[in-house]
Formats: structure tokens, sequence, C-alpha cells
């Protein structure tokens, strides 16, 4: 069995750019769109690499689906506030497709990878 660092990990890989590209929009926020916009949106968006790491280091099908399922929860609530930063004119059309795209590559990731967990559990119940 070959096994797959974290760093490694291609939807891990992901999160971390849509971390960076979440922070380059929070750090030029001013004081008033970082409290009532931007804290949530780089909480969110940090709390799915985070949610991914924590799977990946679960070794049980189901503890790591529950990490990974809340890591798309946390994805998507980001895409709530990234709409609402492209909805209120924080951030350009051309960022948030750019933003978009590393969004719906995670999400495909995270499906993959709950179904493949999920694959797992069911050759262990049969």
């Amino acid at each position: 069995m070959v096994f797959i660092t974290l760093e490694n990990l291609k939807i891990y890989q992901l999160s971390r750019e849509y971390s960076t590209e979440a922070w380059e929009i929070y750090s030029h926020l001013d004081w008033q769109k970082k409290k009532v916009i931007g804290d949530q949106y780089i909480r969110s968006v940090d709390s799915v690499g985070a949610n991914i790491a924590e799977a990946h280091g679960r070794y049980h099908y189901l503890d790591k689906n529950k990490f990974f399922y809340n890591a798309r929860g946390s994805l998507y609530e980001s895409k709530h506030w990234l709409d609402l930063l492209y909805e209120r004119n924080i951030i350009t059309k051309e960022r948030y497709n750019k933003i978009l795209d590393i969004y719906n590559n995670i999400q495909r990731g995270l499906n993959g990878a709950i179904n493949s967990n999920l694959d797992k559990k069911l050759a262990v119940d049969e």
C-alpha cells in the first residue's frame, strides 16, 4: 500500500491555494468589511484545509468521512461568502471566477474522497 503524504494530497494542495487566494482578498479589506464579511469568509475557507488535514490523519473510514463532511460544509459556507464578496463589488468577476474554479475542483475532490471511503465501508460490510 502506498501512503500519500498530506502535502501530496491534491485536495489539500487545492485547499491551500484556496486559502492563499482568500487571504489575498482579506488582507486588503478595510476594518469594517473584515468584521462584516471577511472574518467569516477567511474562517470558512481555512476550515476546509484544516478538516482535510484532520481527515487525512484518521484511519477509520467513518472518522475520515466525518472530517471530509465538515470540510465540505465549510466549503459550501465559503461559497456563500465568496458570492457576497462578488455581489457587493468587493472582488472582480475575474477574481471570483478564478476562486470559483478552485472551489469546484475542491468540491469534486471532496466528493470523490467521500465516495471512496464509502466504497471501503461497503467492502468491509460485505
